[in-house]
């Protein structure tokens, strides 16, 4: 069996409009946790593709393709089984977008697959081999302690700033509004730490990142895994909420295991804003002392912003550029408020009658695709474009730096940015107007 896990590229990343470029990019896990969890007993020739960085073989012939997809590449996903359908592949979708809208999945592909997939791949790839192919593979959520260590030898892991990822967690008990996590319900499972650690152990270097999407939200499980990482001397990132901060016992247990950097979302300076999105547990008079905290032991922070949210007047863009130099945020990150499909936020803008389209390529939170409460589309994305364009500025960037617990760290992330406001600006399709992408 000639296989092709396939994970397509976003139009942001393909027409090289984003700050995650090859030199600042994480390794996925997805399709190579999938290779691990192909059944030996079945003789598959895999082939690995990240379209981020490599070509897709389109003239090269397979038995099946595995294409996984986010709304954002939902589209190029459907293009891509098109073209393996139409040269005689079989062809399976599956990821998060495929979960939330299976029925239009099932419209392009032989099978899909929702949930995740520690049961069901083995399965559907001892069916395909069998000849009796199901059209729909359910895995809900799945169990995160079966999972494999990644085939990380298939993947082309120095095209990445970041190749060694490690999960140890699934899922978030956060309910946040825009977000398609607990809309996919994840729920919240944990790996056994010695299973983390034994992976962690064997990585060919000393710094890692943590994939997790809220990793130390169950403290009791956090501290024994950063007490048992401590003895590795590794360095490493991951993502955590911004009260992480007023946990002293947690903080020095981060410093200790090695934490270099956290991504945390702080998402607004509205409480109205915090509150329309189910994250009233940020609170804004805190955000100064937070950053101090964090900065004290040793962390970077990786800051994120939300632009578009219901209670967002005119002045939140340079209200929030003031703040963000005020907090000192290493490095800061904007989003458009973005309606992923199946999620709270999606569903109320569709009943308000507030969504501008349905092009999935533009749902990756830095294009507009629906109605703001106080501003026109036009004048949201010339914000966002805006607010940007200040916090970048050099004296900013030399400024983030200095006062960095890792300077370069900073730097090269602030760069990063930089440069991509430079193909932001050339997007010339920044509302959609029904081209075709």
């Amino acid at each position: 069996m000639k296989l092709l896990l396939l994970m397509p590229d976003a139009r942001i990343h393909r027409l090289k409009l984003g700050p995650f470029c090859m030199s600042f990019r994480e390794a996925p896990l997805t399709m190579t946790t999938l290779a691990a969890l192909t059944p030996t007993d079945v003789d598959a020739e895999i082939t690995l593709i990240d379209e981020s960085i490599q070509r897709v073989p389109k003239n090269k012939n397979f038995d099946l393709v595995a294409i996984s997809c986010l709304t954002g590449t939902a589209l190029r996903a459907y293009e891509w089984a098109r073209h393996f359908r139409e040269r005689g592949a079989v062809v399976v979708l599956g990821g998060i977008h495929v979960t939330l809208c299976p029925e239009e999945a099932a419209q392009h592909a032989d099978a899909i697959m929702t949930g995740f997939s520690e049961f069901t791949w083995p399965q559907m790839i001892r069916d395909f081999a069998a000849g009796a192919l199901n059209p729909r593979y359910d895995g809900g959520r799945g169990d995160v302690t079966r999972l494999p260590s990644p085939r990380r030898d298939l993947q082309k892991r120095f095209a990445y700033a970041m190749p060694n990822t490690v999960c140890a967690t699934r899922g978030c008990g956060c309910d946040c509004s825009f977000c398609s996590i607990p809309a996919a319900d994840y729920g919240w499972q944990t790996r056994p730490i010695d299973h983390v650690i034994d992976e962690i152990r064997l990585l060919p270097a000393r710094r890692f990142t943590f994939n997790d999407v809220n990793l130390l939200q169950d403290r009791d499980y956090a501290l024994e895994l950063l007490n048992a990482l401590t003895p590795l001397h590794k360095k490493w990132g991951g993502l955590a909420t911004v009260d992480t901060a007023e946990d002293p016992e947690l903080l020095n247990a981060l410093q200790k295991a090695g934490c270099q950097y956290l991504l945390c979302g702080f998402e607004s300076l509205s409480s109205a804003s915090l509150s329309s999105i189910n994250k009233g547990f940020n609170q804004i008079g805190d955000y100064k002392k937070s950053m101090e905290a964090f900065h004290a032991h040793g962390i970077s922070i990786q800051g994120c912003f939300i632009f578009g949210l219901d209670d967002d007047h005119h002045d939140i863009f340079e209200h929030t550029v003031e703040a963000v130099n005020e907090l000192k945020v290493d490095i800061p990150r904007y989003a458009i408020s973005t309606p992923y499909p199946g999620t709270k936020l999606f569903q109320r803008l569709e009943q308000e009658g507030r969504l501008l389209h349905k092009h999935w390529t533009h749902y990756d939170t830095q294009h507009v695709v629906f109605q703001p409460t106080h501003m026109s589309p036009k004048e949201l994305d010339a914000g966002f474009r805006k607010a940007y364009a200040q916090t970048f500025r050099t004296n900013a960037i030399r400024a983030r730096t200095i006062s960095s617990p890792h300077p370069l760290i900073t730097y090269i992330g602030n760069l990063a940015y930089r440069r991509y406001l430079k193909r932001l600006n050339n997007d010339q399709e920044r509302i959609y107007s029904g081209a075709k992408r």
